[in-house]
């Protein structure tokens, strides 16, 4: 029996578990870590702290497994992505990481797509927008408020690349980080070097890592150093993951064009899978083997998802009782009697992709009650989602199922509003940890356990269950949705002066 260490790199803390090749988790640990919020929406990590987090957790993780860790044959890692750190030679941080809530960079990403680029094409079909989250407006902030770091840097790259330099020594990038956020496209031959230049950050090239590794392929075994700081055989294989979100597709299961992926927690991330590149408005992507080979990604978002309940408990300053809340909620009819909630409280990320846009409580009387709010918050997320897949379907792509993990994942009640407002059945795996159970297969695929990332998935992905929609309050939700779409041009006048 072979075992597989993951790592899931996180926004607060890192998780280290064991798997063994039938994709059980028999160990696992997490460790949290600092991040630092300044002014001027700044958030930074100390990268050291993610390495010394990884070996505390790694072997905490193989500890409550009770194995042998020569026996882990070998480590997948998946991380927040856009979490940007300038090395020196020696793999050492010359400041602290900008974190991928770090938005410090918004007059940057404004610039990026003022340049017109062809790279833009998967930024909505070229209409944007460009997150101030991403590499190239992180960078170019650097070279021009941080100039002696940005020329001391050796290596500015992401999370996911720092763990793989301490873990084997190699410069690399991972094809999932770099096709998704730094503009790089296998179809467009690579690097988006005219993108970077007509910025005046040519350099940045020669300071991304020079080889770009697949979800999956070997990156190399580990260093000894790392060998001898993590307890494990320096003949275990480091294999390459990527983002946590993108790898949590792995861990759901969804590989086939038709399927789709809801990343659930403080926002919602929607992702497809398709055959053939698509690029249209209100949608980012496609992104071009950056999961699975020889296909494609579509990407969907919403800034506010689960955000919103927690903006709820702040809001009647106490703890939310969620088991009366949602016993409550669940009596209620579809509309919550006349309520409606727009869910752009931190504006729209997709389909309209308005950061001005803002969040709205509509139909308010004095006989709603706090249950009532807490249903139509998830009834607004539920009509938000829809309004992606409407822009999807728009777009040529038509989905049979969703799969859900994250928050939404274990409470039945957002699960049902989520599969009556789409109108799809919503599959919920057995496993609930996606990313890790995503690094798990890539771990077993690299160290040749099976002939394909899908095989892979076809043994380790546990099938769970499944909600049906129902069809009385499909029905009842396709004329409430129509006005839920009709608020966002009626307020945006008035939001927006």
């Amino acid at each position: 029996m072979a075992f597989f260490l993951t790592v899931d790199g996180g926004t607060e803390s890192l998780r280290a578990r064991v798997y063994d090749t039938n994709g059980i988790c028999l160990g696992s640990l997490a460790v949290p870590y600092k991040t630092n919020f300044m002014s001027g929406s700044r958030a930074e990590q100390d990268p050291a702290d993610w390495w010394d987090n990884m070996i505390t957790a790694s072997r905490g993780a193989i500890a409550k497994a009770n194995i042998n860790p020569l026996d882990i044959a070998a480590i997948t890692c998946a991380t927040t992505c856009c979490s940007v750190v300038a090395l020196d030679e020696n793999g050492e941080a010359i400041r602290p990481a900008m974190i991928w809530m770090d938005v410090r960079a918004s007059k940057e990403a404004d610039e990026v797509l003022a340049t017109d680029d062809p790279a833009l094409i998967l930024n909505g079909n070229g209409k944007g927008p460009v997150s101030a989250e991403w590499m190239i407006p992180k960078a170019l902030w650097l070279k021009r408020n941080e100039p002696e770091n940005f020329s001391r840097a050796h290596i500015i790259c992401e999370y996911q690349d720092y763990l793989s330099f301490k873990l084997t020594g190699e410069w690399t990038a991972s094809l999932n980080n770099v096709g998704l956020r730094w503009h790089y496209s296998t179809d467009r031959g690579g690097w988006a070097a005219s993108l970077v230049t007509s910025l005046g950050l040519e350099e940045l090239l020669d300071k991304w890592p020079p080889r770009v590794v697949a979800p999956g392929d070997v990156i190399g075994t580990l260093s000894a150093k790392a060998s001898s700081e993590l307890g494990l055989s320096p003949k275990a294989l480091v294999v390459q993951g990527g983002a946590d979100a993108l790898i949590g597709m792995i861990g759901l299961g969804v590989s086939k064009p038709g399927q789709l992926a809801l990343i659930t927690g403080s926002s919602h991330l929607l992702f497809g899978i398709t055959d053939a590149p698509i690029y249209a408005n209100g949608i980012w992507g496609s992104y071009p083997d950056i999961v699975y080979p020889g296909r494609n990604i579509i990407e969907g978002g919403q800034t506010s998802t689960g955000s919103i309940i927690n903006w709820l408990g702040r809001l009647t300053d106490e703890s939310l009782d969620f088991l009366t809340l949602n016993a409550k909620a669940a009596e209620l009819e579809p509309g919550c009697e006349g309520l409606i909630v727009q869910d752009h409280f931190q504006g729209n990320r997709t389909p309209y992709t308005d950061p001005l846009s803002r969040g709205a409580l509509v139909g308010l009387t004095l006989a709603h009650e706090k249950h009532h709010i807490f249903r139509a918050i998830m009834e607004g997320v539920g009509f938000g989602t829809r309004a992606i897949l409407d822009a999807f379907v728009s777009a040529g792509y038509n989905a049979k199922e969703i799969t859900v993990g994250g928050g939404a994942a274990t409470s039945d009640l957002w699960l049902q509003i989520h599969a009556d407002t789409l109108g799809l059945p919503v599959r919920i795996p057995a496993s609930l940890d996606a990313p890790s159970t995503g690094s798990a297969v890539l771990a077993a695929y690299g160290a040749g356990h099976f002939s394909s990332i899908d095989e892979g998935i076809s043994v380790m992905v546990k099938s769970g269950r499944l909600v049906e929609p129902n069809a009385a309050n499909v029905k009842k939700y396709e004329e409430i949705y129509l006005r839920y779409l009709a608020l966002y041009p009626a307020l945006k006048d008035v939001l927006n002066g």
